[in-house]
């Protein structure tokens, strides 16, 4: 049996306001990220009470799931503006636009569920680092979800925006091996 037909068919079109950019940094940018990236001093991702199976730091902004929302963070440090400045290149924004980067480490088995974020974010981007892993789209269509995966290469990016942002739910698979990404993020224009 294919894969896809236990979920239903999978559209081979990107979603609407989906842009991806494979080999967004190069090798020799991406293994000095991970350098800084693994040294931060992670902890488990709360939400609600519960800890999540990936761990996080966020810089800038930081938006807490216990009711107190999103609240000031470690400004940015100088080794993540290259990257800021990259994202705001690709989204034709000022790279100050970007308020929230929230790394996350994901450790083999690792993922996350379908969800959108928070709606006080505008424009998303994420940069992989480390394995691949399988970004998936799903958007509820009557009673039917039209699908949608995105082979996240190691040292790409995605921006999300629109539809794809606002309408499409995403979540991660499980991963095999050592991954990280570095989400940027603008806040929603009142």
């Amino acid at each position: 049996m294919h894969h896809a037909d236990l979920f239903g068919p999978v559209d081979a079109g990107l979603p609407e306001g989906l842009v991806y950019r494979p080999d967004f940094v190069t090798a020799a940018e991406e293994a000095a990220l991970i350098d800084h990236v693994a040294a931060l001093p992670f902890a488990p991702f709360q939400f609600h009470g519960f800890e999540g199976n990936r761990r996080t730091v966020s810089f800038g902004m930081e938006y807490k799931f216990d009711g107190s929302g999103l609240k000031q963070a470690e400004p940015f440090p100088g080794w993540l503006l290259p990257v800021r400045d990259h994202a705001a290149a690709l989204a034709e924004l000022k790279p100050e636009d970007f308020v929230h980067a929230l790394i996350i480490e994901y450790a083999p088995g690792a993922g996350i569920g379908w969800h959108r974020d928070r709606p006080v974010f505008g424009d998303v981007v994420g940069v992989s680092l480390g394995a691949e892993a399988p970004l998936r789209f799903r958007l509820k269509e009557g009673s039917k979800w039209r699908r949608f995966t995105l082979p996240a290469e190691p040292r790409s990016a995605y921006l999300l925006r629109g539809p794809a942002r606002t309408e499409w739910e995403h979540s991660l698979a499980p991963v095999s091996a050592l991954r990280y990404s570095i989400t940027l993020r603008t806040l929603r224009a009142a």
